[in-house]
Parts: structure tokens; sequence; C-alpha cells
């Protein structure tokens, strides 16, 4: 499935592409109709058609680049820029007008991704002087109407083509730091787990090994004191177990209300509004440790496989349903923590469903003994 920002950085590239096939269309027209009427030779068009079409393929060529983060391709650039040129001055004379400036113009958006913006504004002042005399001297047009023209558009475009790359950048740091987040606070959980059975079992095991060492060296002079001390081993490693068991099962024991505020503010701050309505005071703190693991697998599901704006989570007489809204099309087979959570669930007594729905939610049901 395919992250948030890629889908981001597809639409804008999509619409690039569309607005530029559709002004290559039109300026395709223009070059065919002129050499249909014999006003430009076959030749001819053939040049400026072959200038248009490449010029255009390396600005999105570039395009494509600046949002990868990938090295200055001042290859392309260059490249682009000659065949820009080589467009407008072998353009159909009677349709040279401003139109045929758009070229370069694109041409410049995508140069305004790697120059400085004070750059970006000299290159830019310096092609718009350049397009005005050639278009005023070629086509005889105004040389206002066509100045105001080509600086509005050579403003305009790379403003744009900024904003869009900054918005895309935008929205995928933001999803990267989400992720680090999720990731961080899986290893801060495990270096607390850690440390908890370093501060159980350190000791405890340092005690087995030295009463070992010792129970070996006296098994062959006081048979007596070695079953003493291996008594004593026995007897901490029982005490070393029982602490595991204990810390293990407070570990998997998780809080009801916690993890509904945690989930809350999970999906909330991933943009999905969360409605809670929870009546869960007559369970047992089995079942509610229980429905706290749905809860967070849930939660779990819909930040990794959905899109979902909306998400309602109720609980009543130990029966949860979670719905979201972040399904589209058809949905994959259930990943190993909804088995594991299935199996959970069967094995206290209780079920689990987790599957879409007619009305084209997503719905998560567990039900627990009361």
């Amino acid at each position: 499935m395919a992250t948030r920002p890629e889908t981001a950085k597809k639409i804008l590239l999509y619409w690039m592409d569309a607005s530029v096939a559709l002004m290559a269309a039109l300026l395709s027209i223009a070059i065919i109709t002129s050499a249909d009427e014999r006003r430009i030779s076959v030749p001819h068009a053939v040049a400026a058609e072959v200038c248009l079409l490449a010029s255009l393929v390396f600005g999105l060529l570039v395009l494509r680049d600046a949002f990868d983060d990938r090295p200055r391709p001042v290859a392309k650039l260059v490249a682009g820029g000659l065949l820009a040129a080589g467009a407008l001055a072998l353009a159909p004379p009677s349709t040279t007008d401003g139109s045929w400036g758009m070229a370069a113009i694109i041409w410049l958006s995508v140069l305004a991704l790697y120059l400085p913006f004070r750059a970006t504004a000299c290159v830019g002042a310096v092609l718009v002087a350049l397009i005005t005399v050639y278009l005023s001297a070629v086509a005889d047009q105004p040389w206002p109407a066509v100045l105001i023209s080509m600086t509005l558009s050579a403003a305009l475009l790379p403003a744009t083509m900024r904003l869009w790359r900054w918005v895309w950048w935008t929205i995928r740091e933001a999803y990267d730091g989400r992720e680090a987040k999720a990731t961080l606070a899986v290893s801060h959980e495990r270096l607390r787990f850690a440390r908890d059975l370093h501060d159980l079992l350190g000791h405890s095991l340092s005690v087995i090994t030295l009463k070992s060492e010792l129970a070996a060296k006296l098994a062959t002079i006081d048979e007596g004191k070695a079953a003493a001390e291996m008594a004593g081993v026995r007897r901490l490693a029982a005490e070393s177990l029982a602490e595991v068991q204990v810390a293990v099962d407070g570990y998997r024991l998780l809080d009801l209300d916690a993890e509904l505020a945690g989930v809350r503010v999970a999906l909330e701050a991933a943009g999905a509004r969360c409605v809670i309505e929870a009546r869960a005071d007559d369970l047992s703190p089995a079942a509610r440790a229980l429905l706290a693991w749905a809860v967070r697998e849930g939660a779990t599901n819909v930040l990794k496989h959905s899109k979902a704006t909306h998400c309602a989570i109720v609980i009543d007489g130990g029966v949860l349903e979670m719905r979201n809204d972040g399904v589209h099309g058809p949905a994959a087979g259930a990943g190993s923590g909804l088995r594991g959570l299935a199996e959970r669930m069967t094995a206290a007594g209780g079920s689990f469903t987790a599957a879409p729905t007619p009305a084209g939610e997503f719905l998560l049901r567990a039900a627990v003994p009361a």
C-alpha cells in the first residue's frame, strides 16, 4: 500500500504531467496546421515538434529528480534549456505568441527547484527579456503585452513548483516523524523490559553462579554443605522464575482506560477523529485487559493499514466494536497481530472478528466473558 506522502507526490506529478501534455497537444496542433497549410515545410515542422516535445519531457524528468532528492541533473537542465530555445526559434511564424514562451518558462520553473531565489530571479528576468524581444520582433506583437504575460508566468509557475515540492516534503517529513516516534516508543519499551529483567535476574543469577561454584568445590570435601548450597541454588532459581513470571504478567496486563486515552491521542495525531464510548466498569480485570489488547491492536491496524478520517470505539457489556472509514478496495488478509489477538480471545472464552462492512467501513469486534 502506498504511503500518504508517496500518494501526494504522485498526484502532484500526474497533475503536472496532464498540464504539460495539454500544452504540448495545443502547440503540436499549431505546428501540424502550419505544415498542412504550407506555411512551413515538413522538415521544419518535424524539427519544431521534436524540440518542443523533448524540452517538455526533460522538464518533467528534472521535476521527478527534484522530488526524489537526487543530485542536480545539470545535463538534463542544459539539454532542456537548449531544446526549449530551439522550440521557440522554430515555432511557426503565424502562431508565435506568448504561449510558445511557456516551454522556456517550464524550464525556468524546474531550474528554480535547484537555484537560490536571487539566482532564479536573475535568470527569470533575463529569460523574460529575451522572449519579449524575440516575440516582438518575429511575431510583431506589442511588447508591453508580451512582457506582462511572460513576467506573470515567470513569477507564478516557479513559485507554484516550489510550493508543491515543499508541501510534499512537509507531508513526507511528518509521516517519517510519526514512524520514527512509533519505532522509538517500541525501542523504549524494549529497553524498559530489558532493564526490569536485568534488575530481577542480575543479582539472583550472580548468587546462583557463586553458590554453584562453591557447591562444586565442596562436593569432594563436605557433601552435606555441598547439598545445602545446591538447595539454596534450587530455591533461588525458583524465586527468580517466579519473579520473571510476575514481570511478564505485569508487562502483558494492560490498563483499558490508559489504552483508550493513548489510542485517542495517536489517532487524532494521525488525522482521524476518534469518538469513544466506554461502559466497562463492571468488567473483571482480566476482561478489561483483553479488551485493552484489542483496542491497541485495532488502533495499530488503523494507523498502519488505512487512511481513516473517523474512528468510533464502543465498549458495552464486554463487547468492543471499533469502526473506521479508512478501508478502500478489497481488504488484505489478517496479519499476525490480528491472528494472535483472535487466538488470545478464543483461549479466554471470547470471540473476535475483523472484516469490512457493507457500509464501506472496517469493523473490529471483540467479545470477552464479563
